[in-house]
């Protein structure tokens, strides 16, 4: 947000919003983890694992409002272009946070994947765009020191924010499902199927969802 506003770039300011959404989306993956890790009680007895799939909902949201306030601030700085300054400081604050971050991402890919949290996982994928975004920036800004084309710095952030809007449809798409309780996947209910049958019972009515990084199935076994 200091390189940003010392050069006067709308394509780091949106890099800022975009790491500031960053920080309260982990604030809120910290305590929806937290929460899913309860045991299940009498007010809800398959656990609290959905509690994550509402975090990455709240995740997608921040990041289309903040994909909307890039979007609209660019548009205003293409109306009324402002002179932008210290670029070289500018393009190396996102050189090094895109370094961060992918460093950051690549240790929360591993995490989600060990513990199955689709929190931790939206907080990986938010923070991998980020990658994206803050090299993209840093092009821009290297190209635009050497054309001196100041166009260049909001169609960027535009960009940016286009790839934002792109990772929330997918963030939002795989936390909303679970909470609708849609089914296992194929390979998941094929497992399920293979463990009753070796037991010898014969069943139907086969149904499947999952809550976080827990999943439930119930069958009508015939008897």
């Amino acid at each position: 947000l200091l390189a940003g506003l010392i050069s006067g770039s709308v394509s780091i300011i949106s890099e800022a919003i975009h790491s500031g959404m960053d920080l309260l989306a982990a604030i809120v993956a910290f305590f929806s983890v937290k929460m899913s890790d309860n045991p299940p009680d009498t007010e809800h007895p398959y656990g609290h694992g959905k509690f994550e799939n509402v975090s990455g909902v709240v995740e997608a949201v921040l990041i289309f409002i903040a994909a909307g306030w890039i979007i609209y601030e660019a548009i205003h700085k293409i109306i009324a272009p402002a002179p932008i300054d210290n670029i070289g400081i500018g393009a190396a604050v996102m050189a090094v946070s895109a370094i961060v971050n992918f460093l950051v991402s690549r240790r929360l890919y591993q995490v989600a994947k060990k513990t199955d949290s689709i929190a931790l996982e939206a907080d990986a994928l938010h923070l991998k765009t980020d990658v994206y975004t803050s090299v993209g920036v840093a092009v821009g800004l290297s190209l635009l020191w050497i054309t001196g084309w100041k166009l260049l710095d909001p169609l960027v952030a535009i960009a940016v924010a286009l790839m934002i809007i792109g990772e929330s449809y997918r963030l939002l798409r795989n936390a909303f499902s679970p909470l609708l309780d849609s089914s296992l996947s194929e390979e998941e209910t094929t497992i399920i199927h293979e463990v009753i049958q070796k037991r010898g019972f014969s069943f139907h009515h086969l149904r499947t969802r999952k809550s976080g990084r827990y999943r439930f199935a119930d069958l009508h076994l015939e008897l």
